[in-house]
């Protein structure tokens, strides 16, 4: 049975936040295939479907971090700046140690199994691991360790909540009338063409100098990119009427996406040879451009269709919000080490792939059905105390997650 949305919940942003998830499990089962350097490769690996891995890359994390800022602003709200601080620290940074010293640790021993030959046992690796052993190298390629590997997102989701409640004790009743403004803006076509400038802007300024790293000290595109989309659904979230815009324009929003997704494959396959230099950073400026403007549009797409269709709340979306951080917490252990344990069947990709997508689905909500009966398993997984699940009724995402 399904209970319609009320005016001011915001429901469909947790059905958005499930479904992008489902799409990360099948990205990072896809990066196993693709040419792009990743923690162990399939021998079958290439560019065939790197044109589908480009669909969901320019919006997927954006999208995310959006929907994070939406929820900070709501339980900001809710318990105050101390009370928000705590409890996001201690469901986010938990998390975060037992990830990186207990369910991260298997990718980087296979990783330095298949790309450094590496022949010490496991428990010989963690010896290394624990101790920052630096040695696991690749002329001047080292693998960092201790890693946090994909669980990057809750780190750097962690720093922009603390930034978030600094700037909202410093804004006070400001924050609201900043809301209103930038609610006022953002109709009609100025919807997609002002976020887009904005993402774009930082793109050509930022993106040249400073490569992704999720490194936390050293990604200054990435933490502009991603902050100034967490912050842009922090003042949204209480504008109804943003939410309602979007949803009329989804369709053109949608269309403008897929237009720049087949205009950025062209351009991508294009051979560079023959192109001089400075004409070659130009074309590099244009699909910045095009790049911000398919992430952007793609999430008010996405926004719109959840506006107009997932508007409701049911025990399955309950359910899935509360699944879906324990699951991002195991899912990409799992398909590293499954892909690895699995070379020597040979199997072809595409089997090798639909098993690798369905057994990771099932042994991670496997696992989450144990984690959720067990009180002391709860919190290293992200869960609260099973007497206030409030979160997972609350129609308030609780902690968008994604990662690569």
């Amino acid at each position: 049975m399904h209970t319609k949305l009320p005016g001011s919940r915001l429901f469909f942003l947790d059905w958005i936040r499930i479904l992008a998830f489902f799409v990360l499990i099948f990205y990072h089962v896809g990066m196993y295939y693709v040419s792009d350097d990743w923690h162990v490769k399939s021998p079958h690996a290439g560019p065939a479907i790197e044109p589908l891995m480009l669909l969901s890359s320019p919006w997927r994390l954006g999208l995310l971090f959006m929907v994070s800022g939406v929820a900070a602003s709501f339980m900001l709200g809710k318990s105050g700046t101390a009370g928000f601080l705590r409890k996001r620290s201690w469901r986010l940074l938990l998390p975060l140690l037992f990830g990186m010293f207990v369910v991260v640790p298997p990718q980087a021993y296979f990783e330095v199994v298949e790309k450094v030959a590496y022949a010490g046992s496991y428990a010989e690796f963690m010896g290394l691991y624990v101790t920052s052993y630096g040695g696991f190298c690749r002329a001047t390629d080292c693998l960092d360790m201790p890693t946090w590997n994909h669980l990057w997102f809750v780190a750097y989701l962690w720093v922009y909540t603390v930034v978030f409640a600094a700037i909202m004790q410093g804004a006070g009743t400001r924050f609201a009338a900043w809301s209103d403004t930038l609610a006022g803006w953002l109709t009609g076509w100025k919807i997609l063409a002002l976020p887009t400038a904005m993402l774009a802007v930082l793109k050509l300024v930022l993106q040249p100098h400073f490569e992704t790293t999720h490194g936390l000290i050293d990604d200054w595109h990435n933490h502009a990119h991603s902050f100034s989309l967490f912050m842009l659904g922090a003042l949204l979230a209480r504008q109804p009427l943003f939410w309602a815009r979007v949803d009329a324009i989804r369709w053109p929003a949608l269309g403008i996406a897929l237009s720049c997704w087949a205009s950025m494959v062209v351009a991508f396959a294009w051979p560079e040879a023959g192109i001089e230099r400075p004409l070659l950073e130009q074309v590099y400026n244009v699909q910045r451009v095009v790049y911000a403007l398919c992430g952007w549009s793609a999430i008010v797409a996405a926004c719109g269709f959840g506006h107009r269709h997932l508007n409701a709340d049911s025990a399955a979306r309950r359910y899935l919000t509360e699944a879906v951080f324990p699951v991002y917490i195991l899912h990409q252990t799992l398909i590293v080490s499954m892909a690895h344990l699995f070379k020597p069947a040979g199997l072809d990709p595409v089997t090798e792939a639909a098993a690798l997508a369905v057994l990771t689905l099932c042994i991670s909500f496997g696992t989450f059905e144990l984690v959720r009966r067990v009180s002391l398993l709860r919190p290293l997984f992200g869960l609260g105390p099973q007497a206030a699940r409030a979160d997972a009724s609350s129609g308030v995402p609780a902690v968008a997650v994604t990662a690569r």
